[in-house]
């Protein structure tokens, strides 16, 4: 088996279509909105109508609702940092997979609940 088709995800991912507003660094006023199409506990894969860059920071809000939490719905934002971009073809959108770095849960004002940081060596 070649090399560049092995998994190398660690954790296991979850196909959510979760509604998301990404922030860019260099846009850092523009919230772009998109939709998960998957999420672990150390990344998530969403589709943009604009290109980013492999390496570059976002940071991303989305909410787990209900049925995911088995609980009230709980929003969640996180920085997370971009590993991989899908060259889309023309008219298509742009697959970005980014590991979150760190995240914190939100109350419903916005405030912060709790903080915390995934240790990208494990």
């Amino acid at each position: 088996m070649q090399q560049s088709s092995q998994e190398r995800r660690i954790m296991r991912r979850f196909d959510m279509r979760l509604p998301a507003a990404v922030r860019l660094d260099d846009f850092a006023t523009l919230n772009l909105q998109t939709e998960t199409q998957n999420v672990s506990a150390r990344g998530v894969f969403f589709y943009l109508d604009r290109a980013v860059e492999e390496g570059s920071r976002l940071e991303m809000t989305l909410t787990f609702p209900p049925h995911v939490t088995l609980t009230d719905s709980v929003r969640v934002r996180f920085t997370a940092r971009v590993v991989r971009v899908e060259s889309p073809l023309p008219g298509s959108r742009i697959g970005v997979a980014a590991m979150i770095e760190e995240y914190e849960f939100l109350r419903s004002g916005g405030a912060s609940e709790y903080a915390g940081t995934q240790d990208s060596a494990n």
